[in-house]
């Protein structure tokens, strides 16, 4: 019965928890979306069918979701998760080269200790510049679009700081790195939105395994380089992961929520067809539903009253955990080249030091290091077990509150020994934490926003990145308790903050819209 229309119109409806939800008229039972918040106002979208015939000319619909759930986790997720890995990795090789660049150009080009300390500072001020625009172009012009011109800037820029002749251009270049590198978390955001919600927590977490990836490479690979041919060569080399992504991201497709959002309903459709394929599922019968917003990617969105507890927390946690992250990075290297780092604990920096006065990263001390950052993956595995039991909110929770019961025992005397597990267990915590963050962000977000949201936390995180420097390599030579009292101090704030949550994304679907209407197909 071709002569019958069935036009399809997305409605959004509101209610308070606890209010009646009944009597909506929806067209299929799968349409109402349970939201799983714990107090929030929700944006539910049902569709409903109009029809000019009998009921056998009804024609069957469903969404994005109902898609991923039939098509499940596969090979093509597979696929994503390597390429998509290839950009984390090289975005924790350039974060992580940080504590090993600053002690060598210390000694090397005689720098003083805030001028080390602006080595690091300067990528995160780039990072915090760029963040909220690398979000705005990818929920505007796509979150493909966004990953590979953030990527191929960082590389070009990358391999110039390896050519740098003195420090002010170092200090230009490695400015410019972190001003493209910023726009690595939307590799988070596009891959979340390829995803079932059962697997999402899991693969996210799965992701977060190249960033540890990423930064044992470093690690290894400046035990290799560093002692025979030098920082340049580190810096070129560790821009291979972001090669070999820039040569396969041919094959990245554009998200199918984005390409509905923007009235590409037949590319979106596509894309759900291939992914299909790949895996070797059928999609769902019927037509899938077809919706647009011209606004989107707008800063006063993540402030409506529906989202604005949530975006101030997350700026927060992120502040925080940057901070007590790259914090914990940069105190490895510091205590571990005083040598007595019982005399550290006990305040024993608090002596003046010329400020020229430096030491070499030695074989034992890049050892030491790396095995604090093999504490990347029992961190992971932690989270990994908690995020899909006990929740999102708890899980942050404890890896700050975890964070902090281990930087405890640094206060007392304590020999290289118990330095080095210490600063393991708190790296593993302070990781976990950090990536459960990841998985939070954009399940809590809408399609509209998702990606400018990550892009403004990602610019809170990377202020607390440019302010822990100075705590970490210039405070630190003031007074050993004080910077360490800094440090478990934001932990308890964060830890305490994740539980002031007022959503729960666990077994939460992905929203498309946080408004109250969508222009008709």
């Amino acid at each position: 019965m071709d002569g019958f229309r069935l036009p399809q119109r997305v409605h959004y409806r509101r209610w308070r928890d606890g209010e009646d939800r009944g009597g909506a008229g929806f067209g299929s039972p799968s349409a109402e979306e349970e939201q799983g918040t714990d107090s929030e106002i929700c944006t539910v979208t049902s569709i409903r069918l109009e029809s000019y015939g009998t009921d056998n000319n009804r024609r069957e619909t469903f969404t994005v979701d109902d898609a991923l759930e039939a098509i499940g986790f596969g090979k093509f997720q597979w696929k994503m998760s390597l390429l998509t890995g290839l950009s984390w990795i090289g975005d924790a090789m350039e974060m992580m080269i940080l504590s090993i660049l600053s002690p060598q150009l210390h000694c090397e080009w005689r720098l003083p200790s805030y001028q080390v300390a602006l080595i690091t500072s300067v990528v995160f001020v780039g990072m915090g510049i760029s963040s909220p625009m690398w979000g705005n172009l990818s929920d505007k012009y796509g979150r493909k679009t966004g990953l590979i011109i953030c990527m191929c800037w960082t590389l070009y820029y990358g391999l110039l700081s390896a050519f740098a002749p003195v420090y002010g251009w170092l200090l230009f270049l490695r400015g410019l790195v972190g001003f493209g590198i910023a726009g690595a978390p939307q590799a988070v955001t596009l891959y979340s939105e390829f995803l079932p919600v059962k697997a999402r927590g899991f693969c996210i977490m799965l992701i977060a395994a190249f960033w540890a990836i990423g930064t044992v490479f470093e690690v290894l690979l400046a035990l290799w380089v560093m002692p025979t041919l030098g920082w340049r060569w580190l810096l070129g080399l560790s821009t291979i992961p972001v090669v070999l992504f820039i040569c396969f991201c041919f094959w990245l497709p554009e998200s199918p929520r984005f390409d509905l959002l923007t009235g590409r309903g037949e590319h979106a459709m596509e894309t759900l067809a291939w992914i299909a394929k790949e895996n070797g599922k059928a999609l769902p019968q019927g037509k899938l539903i077809n919706y647009s917003q011209l606004e989107r990617g707008r800063i006063k969105d993540l402030f409506s009253p529906h989202y604005r507890r949530t975006t101030l927390l997350l700026w927060f946690l992120w502040f925080s955990n940057a901070f007590c992250y790259y914090g914990i990075i940069l105190l490895t290297t510091e205590l571990f080249q005083a040598g007595d780092a019982c005399g550290v604990t006990q305040g024993a920096k608090t002596e003046p030091v010329c400020s020229l006065e430096c030491k070499y990263l030695t074989s034992d001390d890049y050892k030491d290091l790396l095995w604090t950052t093999l504490a990347e993956f029992p961190g992971l595995l932690v989270v990994l077990l908690l995020v899909d039991c006990i929740g999102r909110k708890k899980s942050m929770a404890l890896c700050f509150f975890m964070f902090s019961l281990f930087i405890l025992p640094l206060y007392a005397c304590v020999g290289r020994i118990a330095l080095t597990i210490l600063i393991f267990i708190a790296r593993a915590f302070i990781s976990g934490g950090f990536q459960v963050v990841f998985v939070y962000t954009p399940e809590v977000f809408p399609t509209e926003n998702r990606a400018l949201a990550m892009g403004t936390c990602s610019a809170l995180a990377r202020v607390g990145a440019l302010i822990t420097p100075f705590v970490a390599q210039v405070l630190l030579r003031t007074s050993v308790y004080l910077t360490l009292s800094v440090y478990c101090a934001c932990g308890l704030l964060a830890g305490a903050a994740s539980l002031f949550l007022p959503i729960e994304t666990l077994g939460r679907n992905l929203q498309e819209s946080g408004t109250e209407g969508s222009q008709p197909p």
